[in-house]
């Protein structure tokens, strides 16, 4: 099955590169679990796996058409792009047809994404791990380029109360999202937040304020606390933990890549800490 793939490259054509197509994936397991209160599945078997890839996929790109028409058209560049995503995951003649298919429903303006939404969460059953992956992936697409249209929020919110996140819960992912984005942004921009890199001096403030915020924390954070919250994040990378839930190999790589640019927000913290004394 291609469920890794699909999970390691549909964002493509939207994301900033690897490390950037892996935004936003930990912020989901930082939120308080603002889905259902019910027990995470964990230790999933091979054809679990795969029908949980198949109801990825078969949400997915429906949705992707219809964010991508939000604003009233598809682009030439948005068709090549999903073309090119499609290329990447390695989609077998018969997957691709089904995938374009698929983001072609998603376009047209009867299209239930109501249906397709209470489909796949049938299938996720009490996989919220799943849950969180999908909404992060589509935020994190609706706000690749810096910019989160009225319309693409619109159908963001809609998706997300469908999965059971209340007003509260998806502001706050969408605000962390944003945060990470920010600091990605930043770091490709910069050169990189590296540690022990001095060559960038961590006394910007909007730097500062971002790396709270892409850690979930405020800045009146104490030190103790600080790590702690550091450490709950890190801790969710750990690959067994991940696979247990379901995440394939793939998306775990990318996880891991992405706990880089966690640490480097957490070293930015703590060299204006000691610099302050």
């Amino acid at each position: 099955m291609f469920f890794g793939r699909i999970i390691g490259t549909c964002v493509g054509f939207f994301t900033l590169g690897p490390v950037g197509a892996g935004i936003g994936f930990v912020v989901g397991m930082l939120l308080d679990r603002g889905i259902a209160k019910t027990k995470e599945q964990e230790n999933l078997s091979p054809e679990q796996k795969n029908e949980l890839g198949q109801a990825f996929f078969e949400a997915l790109f429906p949705i992707l058409g219809k964010l991508a028409k939000a604003d009233g058209r598809i682009s030439e560049e948005e068709i090549t792009s999903t073309e090119r995503t499609m290329t990447q995951m390695g989609l077998t003649s018969e997957q691709r047809q089904t995938a374009i298919e698929l983001f072609n429903q998603g376009s047209e303006s009867n299209f239930d994404m109501a249906a397709s939404l209470a489909q796949f969460n049938a299938k996720c059953a009490q996989n919220n791990s799943l849950k969180q992956i999908f909404l992060i992936y589509l935020i994190s697409l609706a706000y690749a380029d810096g910019t989160l249209h009225p319309s693409e929020e619109t159908i963001l919110r809609d998706i997300a109360s469908h999965l059971g996140y209340s007003k509260f819960a998806f502001n706050h992912l969408l605000g962390m999202l944003k945060a990470q984005t920010r600091f990605y942004r930043g770091k490709q921009e910069q050169g990189g937040y590296h540690s022990g890199d001095h060559q960038r001096a961590p006394s910007n403030a909007d730097d500062r304020a971002t790396a709270y915020t892409a850690l979930g924390v405020n800045e009146g954070i104490n030190d103790v606390d600080l790590k702690k919250a550091y450490r709950r994040l890190m801790s969710e990378y750990h690959p067994d933990k991940l696979e247990g839930r379901g995440v394939p190999q793939d998306m775990v790589k990318l996880a891991t890549e992405r706990s880089q640019e966690i640490q480097a927000a957490y070293e930015l913290i703590k060299k204006h800490r000691k610099a302050q004394g």
